[in-house]
């Protein structure tokens, strides 16, 4: 039998969405009258690892404006244009404890908190292109930049940027305070309504998701692999969206979730693991704080799941995984002793979530179809055998432990021998709901496994390692 392979990352981020859904609480952006009448029912998740692959679920090209989420964003933009030691002339990096709108410059050197606060952005828009530039040329050149890490033309959001400019009085006294302070120097109005603009982008989850994976891929796009913006950039940025992202709420988030993160009060959150992913929620209601209710709540299954909080102490010894096949020659009591290829994949370390879809890549990759885009796909799909050791493997999370199961599962399905080295018995094999009608041969030493596939007395010939 053929197999077509479908990721079990889908599946999963499904979940998430539909164990999230039953929290009602939280209420609309009531002062933003477009936001106000958005649809509460509208969820969507999305995740990009570094190296570009993709995953998504729910509403996921429901569009939405970015919001604060553009914070970030322009904040590596003025870096870039501005030089870091002028951006920190005029921007800090202090979280502030306070609301993200509130009128109020620090101390001794009347700076903006941090940029992740409204004054903080609203200089911070001020930096891109120069101080002399005009608003249009700001925001197009936002506008051009934002398109380039989503990987697609953004637009503003007219009807947006309109409901918020009618009610935009305290970014005002904003623009004022910080032109008084001698922090900016074009007219105050002029960059409030660049900074709506700037806010009044449209995005979905799938855009900031891969907008998410360049910051934490150290600037680099992962889809195109061009350098966006500078090493220096990408992490400066992360580090204050460490502390400063999710404003008076960042010390609960930090310690609960424990990934660099950004918020919009359109219903968004981006966040990411440095190196690893970038993951973009959406749902609209917000708690107290301005955070999506049900974002918050979807990030904290996320990072529990997948072991994604960056203090955790075992992703110091992240997983790899090998992919290889092994020739093996019959056995006495196979009649003709001809020799089969058997596909093996081998899982090093502790095992999460990175890990554990590097590994469903490659069996998609093996088992599914030739695609004549990747010259190699699809040589194994009609194998037997197929072999894992996690001999060299520690430990396995839940979100691993899911995904493995699941890729095992639908081997099984195919009709294909499944065998699993796991001397020290990482995978769950009792209560897996993967298992329930069908489990992998499990054995302690590779020499059971080949004895399994070709039977007593088989020899392997050779090992040649794949990608």
């Amino acid at each position: 039998m053929v197999l077509t392979m479908d990721s079990p990352i889908p599946r999963y981020l499904r979940q998430a969405l539909e164990n999230a859904r039953p929290n009602d609480s939280g209420e609309l952006a009531s002062y933003i009258d477009v936001l106000a009448k958005a649809d509460p029912s509208k969820m969507a998740v999305a995740l990009s690892t570094v190296d570009g692959n993709l995953y998504s679920a729910g509403d996921d090209t429901v569009e939405f404006s970015i919001q604060s989420i553009s914070k970030a964003f322009v904040y590596a933009l003025a870096i870039k244009d501005a030089g870091l030691p002028q951006v920190l002339q005029k921007i800090g990096v202090e979280p502030s404890g306070d609301a993200f709108n509130k009128l109020s410059l620090q101390p001794g050197t009347n700076r903006p908190m941090n940029p992740m606060i409204n004054a903080g952005a609203i200089a911070a828009h001020t930096l891109v292109v120069g101080e002399n530039a005009t608003a249009e040329q700001r925001v197009d050149r936002i506008l051009e930049a934002l398109s380039e890490l989503a990987g697609r033309n953004l637009q503003v959001d007219e009807e947006v940027y309109e409901a918020e400019l009618k009610d935009a009085n305290r970014n005002m006294a904003i623009g004022y305070m910080l032109k008084a302070a001698g922090i900016i120097s074009c007219d105050p109005q002029e960059a409030v309504r660049g900074y709506i603009r700037q806010c009044s982008i449209k995005t979905n989850v799938r855009d900031l998701a891969v907008m998410a994976a360049t910051l934490s891929n150290a600037g680099v796009h992962p889809v195109t692999g061009k350098q966006i913006m500078p090493h220096q950039s990408a992490r400066q940025v992360l580090s204050v969206m460490t502390t400063c992202g999710m404003y008076d709420a960042a010390g609960d988030w930090l310690t609960r979730i424990g990934m660099p993160a950004k918020s919009g009060v359109a219903g968004g959150i981006i966040g990411t693991l440095p190196g690893q992913v970038g993951i973009a929620v959406f749902s609209p209601k917000l708690d107290e704080r301005g955070n999506s209710v049900r974002g918050v709540q979807i990030f904290e299954q996320l990072s529990s799941d997948m072991g994604l909080h960056m203090m955790d102490i075992s992703q110091v010894a992240r997983a790899t995984v090998r992919t290889g096949t092994m020739t093996i020659t019959g056995g006495a009591d196979q009649p003709h002793q001809c020799e089969q290829v058997v596909p093996t994949f081998s899982l090093r370390g502790a095992v999460r979530f990175v890990g554990s879809e590097r590994l469903t890549r490659a069996i998609m990759r093996e088992f599914s179809p030739p695609n004549p885009a990747d010259p190699g796909s699809g040589q194994h799909r009609r194998a037997c055998a197929v072999i894992f050791s996690l001999k060299d493997a520690y430990s396995l999370n839940y979100v691993a432990q899911r995904i493995i199961g699941e890729d095992i599962r639908l081997l099984l399905e195919a009709g294909k021998n499944v065998v699993v080295i796991d001397p020290a018995e990482v995978l769950r094999m009792e209560g897996n709901p993967a298992f329930s009608s069908k489990s992998p041969v499990v054995v302690n030493t590779e020499a059971e496994a080949f004895h399994y596939v070709g039977g007593h007395g088989c020899m392997p010939v050779s090992y040649s390692d794949g990608w």
